[in-house]
């Protein structure tokens, strides 16, 4: 896994809308209908993770999903936290 330079990171943000590089980490937040809606997606997000052996950062209060993505093991962010935001776009778009 090579850490991506800033540069790298502004252009693949470019492919998933919506998400943003701030303090070292890949960043989105969501809103659901409620928190059952928001519950059932974290649950779908996990699967996910585990299936990536790749965990986000996140907070969830009722209806909102704070999600943040980096590699601890190498200090920022790699191509690992870009495919695990898109797989989680993917989620969250085959939920509406």
């Amino acid at each position: 896994m090579k850490k991506l330079h800033e540069i790298q990171i502004i252009g693949q943000l470019k492919n998933i809308e919506g998400w943003d590089y701030k303090n070292g980490y890949l960043y989105k937040s969501y809103k659901f209908k409620n928190f059952k809606e928001t519950f059932s997606v974290m649950t779908r997000i996990a699967f996910e993770c585990e299936a990536q052996n790749h965990h986000p950062e996140w907070e969830n209060v009722y209806n909102s999903l704070t999600i943040k993505l980096n590699t601890h093991d190498v200090g920022g962010i790699t191509q690992n936290d870009f495919d695990l935001a898109i797989a989680i776009e993917s989620i969250v778009n085959s939920q509406s």
